[in-house]
């Protein structure tokens, strides 16, 4: 047994040693709120791009204390950008619109919150509470970057997607009481 572990190491080791990537595993997350837990998984290995980019946001800790502020309920719920305040947190560069993957903006799923322009996504993202194939690519449609999913914790995004909402300064569907990411982390695998 201790030869066949040594073995399957030493290929592993050699075939990484010689320019051949092994890919990388499609991480699992937690978010933390005030509301409830969300597991979540990532698809590394078709949005590459956001799920880098949102990977860094979390290892930061830029997400610890922001809020979901935009809340539809029947459509979706927004986060990662602003704090209870309603103060915007300071962001890295943009990244580019990954929405061609073929991942839908079905129910359950995590895609790149953007301006109308295509390739600006920070940040912010939003959980699908509903199928939302008008936020798919389309040919002259760009689309929303689906770069994961709910694997356990729908009863949470449904949660919060009922809270009462008001207007905060030119904010519409913001909650009236803070629906607040305490954390963001990764989901040990035993």
């Amino acid at each position: 047994m201790l030869r066949i572990c040594i073995l399957a190491f030493v290929i592993l080791v050699s075939t990484t040693a010689f320019g051949e990537q092994t890919p990388l595993p499609n991480p699992q997350l937690i978010i933390m709120t005030n509301q409830g837990d969300i597991t979540i998984r990532l698809f590394r290995d078709r949005a590459p791009v956001s799920v880098a980019n949102f990977l860094k946001y979390v290892e930061s800790g830029h997400y610890e204390g922001t809020i979901f502020h935009r809340v539809i309920p029947g459509f979706m719920i927004q986060g990662g950008g602003f704090l209870p305040n309603m103060s915007q947190k300071a962001t890295g560069e943009p990244i580019i619109n990954e929405s061609k993957n073929r991942l839908h903006n079905i129910r359950g799923t995590l895609a790149m919150a953007r301006t109308n322009d295509p390739d600006s996504a920070k940040a912010q993202f939003f959980i699908n509470q509903r199928t939302n194939l008008r936020l798919d690519w389309a040919p002259g449609r760009p689309g929303y970057a689906v770069f994961g999913e709910v694997i356990d914790g729908l009863n949470v995004v449904d949660f919060i997607a009922s809270a009462p909402v008001h207007k905060v300064g030119p904010y519409s569907d913001v909650p009236v009481d803070a629906i607040i990411i305490t954390k963001i982390k990764r989901k040990s695998i035993l």
